[in-house]
Parts: C-alpha cells; structure tokens; sequence
C-alpha cells in the first residue's frame, strides 16, 4: 500500500491562495501577514494534519520542541534502576504539558556524549538537554556553555562559575543521615559498593565514610558499574573475608536486593549479623523480606523539576539561578539493626 504523501507548506500555500513564504510567517508566529489570514492559513494547516519538519522548523530558526537526554551508563542496568524510569517518567510530565518531547540516546563513552551534543547542536535537533552524573572537572560543561546549547545539570551541588545551572540535591548530607544513623546504631564496620569513583555523588558519599575514621569506623569501598552481578560479586567476597563487615550499604536497590540473596545464600542472618541499607528507594525495596531501610527520594518530583527548570531557560533565553531539588529523607525499615 502507498504511503500518504507528506503535506508541505507549498500544498498549504497553494490551499489558501498565498505564497509559501506568508505561510511560513503564519505557522511561526512571525509577522508579515494578516490576523485573518494567519487564522485562515493555521485553519487549513489543522485540517489537513499539517506537521512542520524539525530540518525545516531549524532553518527558520524556531525551536525543535524536542528535548534531549544522554545516559552514559550500560545499557544492561537501566531496565533494572528504577532510578531511571521515575526521573524519565517526571520529566515527560513536565513535557508533555507543553507539547514537548523527549529524545533518549544511552551511549558508552563520555567521549560518545560530548559527540552527541555536538552532533545535536550542528543539526538544531533539541533546543536543550539534561545531565546526570556530573563529575569534578566535568568535560561536558565546558563543551555544553561553549556551544550555548540550554542545560539543566541534575547534580549534588550549585553550579561553579561558567557551567550551565544545577537543579542538585546535597548529597553530603543525605550520606551524613545514613551513615551517621548506622553509627548510632553502634556499627563501627561499614562497607560502601557503589557507583563509578568519578561520579560526584560518589565521591561525596565515599568521602563521608572515610570522614567517620575519626569516631572509629572502618569503611570499606568497592566501585561497581551499578549491575545486580557486580553488586554480587562485591558482596560474596566482603562476607568472605576474615573480618566481613557488619553494615553494607549500596548505591541502588536493586543492587542491594542482589547483595541481600547472597547473604541469605550465605546463611548470613540480616539484620541480626549484617545490617542492608540503600541510597535509593522504591516500591520493590519495601517489599522484599527483610524491607530495606533506604534514603527515599522523589525521584518523579525531581524529573519534573529539572525539566521545567530547562524549560523555562529555553523561553527566558537566558541562564537562570541554580535551584534545589527535593531533599531525601532517611526511611528506616528491617534490614537494619544494632549490632548483634
């Protein structure tokens, strides 16, 4: 069966009786014709299911209403963080309120994201973009304020002079209320499997830990690429060791649910022998026996803030004030516990 051909701005043109350049002023708010006129034109447009390309909306210098989102991260963890799929899912309700959509590339390389954004800027694909993970001396801002492509920086602190602005959440003091509470619990043993080191929430939180050397508590740290495997492997060989921690905390749920079945694999009873918690939440983390104790955030709230944030750049034409995100909250649950 034949595709429907495209309709175009000469076949409106020629449908209203006026040249395809006063269509062109209508169809973007533009002046040089007539209210009446421009009402007629945008009636004919609607009726026959007008779409205007992003090539074409790019050369007349209008926007894509397209926004765009890197994730640097193995493909293989995203369908398991439900991290990911709250904050896309707040984001999209952000956007979708204004027509706007959302353009999701998950590439491997840093090297492959600046790529992107540049690729994105040259071919006027997205009018802005969001970004995860940022780290200290993050390549990628300098390279986003020099192409002065619009962007929202999810992040755990204010932006620094000439980076483009941060919706962040203090990561500092959402690891203090984790870890300072296991230590009032009394454990003096604590073991971290987290994330990549170079990511800046990362370091944070490591850096809390290592910082509780001086109430005589023993961190332990094992990076992870966020995978329920890696977060296994890391926890057979801490319960394997001669001195196996009392605590483990991990970066995700779903990787502490995978360290929690090698404990009980194990035959270690959780909490009595090793307390489990987690730096994020979800429905799945209440759930499993023991529930774990985690630091719950609005992950939802917080997609919709960061792109309302961007969205409002993008009509300000201008780089707007830093701004908080929702703050986590310490729930506590069974899988944590004073020390046996």
């Amino acid at each position: 069966m034949p595709r429907a051909k495209r309709v175009t701005i000469a076949d409106i043109a020629r449908l209203a009786g006026v040249s395809p350049g006063a269509v062109s002023f209508a169809l973007n708010g533009r002046p040089g014709v007539s209210e009446q006129t421009r009402q007629r034109i945008l009636e004919i447009a609607a009726a026959q299911n007008f779409q205007p390309s992003a090539a074409a909306r790019a050369l007349v210098g209008s926007r894509t209403d397209v926004i765009g989102f890197v994730v640097n991260r193995p493909a293989r963890t995203l369908g398991s963080e439900a991290f990911f799929a709250d904050l896309i899912a707040g984001v999209q309700q952000a956007l979708a309120a204004h027509r706007v959509a959302l353009q999701l590339v998950v590439v491997s390389s840093l090297a492959d994201e600046i790529a992107t954004y540049r690729r994105w800027h040259s071919a006027r694909q997205v009018d802005g973009v969001i970004v995860i993970d940022p780290r200290d001396d993050d390549p990628r801002l300098p390279v986003l304020t020099g192409l002065g492509l619009r962007s929202v920086v999810i992040g755990s602190r204010p932006a620094l002079s000439g980076e483009p602005p941060a919706i962040w959440l203090d990561d500092k003091q959402a690891a203090h209320a984790l870890f300072d509470y296991l230590v009032a619990l009394g454990h003096r043993d604590i073991a971290y499997v987290c994330g990549p080191e170079d990511f800046q929430h990362t370091r944070l939180r490591i850096d809390v830990l290592a910082g509780l050397a001086a109430r005589g508590v023993r961190a332990r740290t094992r990076p992870t690429d966020y995978s329920p495997a890696a977060a296994t492997g890391a926890t057979r060989a801490l319960l394997s060791d001669a001195e196996p921690p009392a605590v483990i905390v991990f970066d995700n749920d779903v990787m502490a649910i995978a360290g929690l079945r090698v404990a009980q694999e194990m035959a270690v009873r959780v909490p009595q022998r090793l307390s489990v918690a987690s730096f994020d939440d979800s429905v799945v983390a209440a759930l499993v026996r023991p529930a774990l104790t985690c630091l719950t955030r609005d992950t939802f709230g917080l997609g919709e803030q960061a792109a309302t944030f961007l969205l409002e750049q993008i009509e300000s034409g201008t780089a707007l004030l830093d701004r908080a995100g929702p703050t986590p909250q310490l729930t506590v649950r069974e899988s944590t516990a004073a020390p046996g």
